[in-house]
């Protein structure tokens, strides 16, 4: 308030001109865009990256490559891009298949063991794919420095009290697979092209997606899968202490996800997309209190 600015939380800015933003010093970002040029000058994209450590990194990929099957979960629940550059696209996260442009970022490779995935790092230094670890930008990564699994699925989220779900949600769902995993049960996984149809399905239509399930090809209505998996990491939450956070998940597909509420706003306004951002600040300015 001192320096009459708002904080503004989405996966993008309805109506922002990436053509007019300046560069963060530094030379990360800009080799960035000497390399990725046209892409990766318009990345005008924000998400949410949510870290849990790991005890064992022989645990890592098994947990990384089940954790996939809960992708289109975490992109429904978050969506909060559907307007770019002043045009609604259809998307409910449009950030999530912008961002898969840049070389590195996307989907992971589905590794079964830690020495695959020491010997792919080892490939793309030798072949200056990247220069450091950080540059392999992958939605879930592990984030070696840390000791944590990374995971970067989630657009930028428009109130505290959605983040809070979140993060419970991410945090219960890695502690429940690192354990059984621990426990000497085979995670299960999804072939890669499964991972990306569900990808796809929750960027396009959020919390109407129908998504598919397991290896089998089962699909069933996102929100639905949703409600049975929260009962499911309950035990897990009251452990952890966030049993209230986890619970509001189930909130956000009710009140309509911020994609949902953007598009809300859009039409009862016809079209304004000031109106828009003013929605989203209030709402953070209201869940502050």
């Amino acid at each position: 308030d001192e320096l009459d600015l708002d904080l503004f939380g989405g996966g993008t800015h309805p109506f922002a001109s990436w053509t007019g933003q300046q560069l963060t010093e530094g030379h990360r970002y800009e080799e960035l865009i000497n390399r990725t040029q046209w892409w990766g000058r318009q990345m005008l994209i924000w998400g949410v990256h949510v870290h849990v450590g790991m005890p064992s990194k022989d645990r890592v990929m098994p947990v990384l490559s089940a954790l996939l099957n809960y992708y289109p979960h975490l992109q429904a629940l978050s969506a909060s891009s559907p307007i770019w550059a002043g045009v609604d696209t259809g998307y409910a996260s449009n950030r999530a298949l912008m961002f898969q442009q840049l070389p590195t970022a996307g989907l992971p490779f589905q590794f079964e063991r830690w020495e695959e995935f020491e010997a792919f790092v080892s490939d793309q230094l030798k072949t200056g794919v990247i220069d450091v670890l950080t540059e392999i930008r992958w939605d879930v990564r592990p984030a070696v420095s840390h000791g944590t699994l990374e995971n970067r699925i989630c657009d930028g989220v428009s109130t505290l009290t959605e983040m809070g779900a979140l993060v419970a949600l991410m945090h219960c769902l890695v502690v429940w697979l690192d354990e059984r995993c621990a426990a000497g049960e085979t995670l299960p996984t999804m072939p890669p092209w499964h991972v990306q149809e569900n990808k796809w399905r929750s960027a396009r239509y959020g919390t109407d997606a129908i998504i598919i399930l397991d290896a089998a090809s089962n699909e069933r209505l996102v929100t639905d899968d949703l409600a049975d998996l929260v009962v499911q990491l309950e035990p897990v939450a009251e452990r952890l202490g966030c049993s209230a956070e986890l619970a509001a998940v189930l909130d956000i597909p009710k009140r309509g996800a911020s994609y949902v509420r953007q598009r809300a706003v859009a039409e009862r306004t016809d079209g304004d997309l000031v109106a828009v951002v003013d929605s989203v600040v209030q709402e953070l300015r209201a869940d502050l209190g």
